[in-house]
């Protein structure tokens, strides 16, 4: 397993788990949250590729519309 830190709490995923899958294994959809991994914005087009390593930081925040 690998650890990582998801908004400030350690967690365990699989190797080779991408943002992508995280988000899905979590229920959250792409569109609606904005990754960052040890601070710098991880585009949603990167989603798929960028595979999560031992000890990086994920801070995923949730979009919300209003008027």
């Amino acid at each position: 397993m690998v650890q990582i830190v998801f908004n400030g709490q350690a967690r365990e995923v699989s190797p080779g788990t991408t943002i992508a899958a995280l988000l899905a294994e979590l229920g959250l959809s792409p569109r609606q949250v904005a990754v960052e991994v040890n601070q710098e914005l991880v585009p949603r087009a990167r989603h798929d590729l960028r595979q999560l390593a031992p000890g990086d930081q994920l801070e995923v925040v949730t979009l919300v519309g209003g008027g």
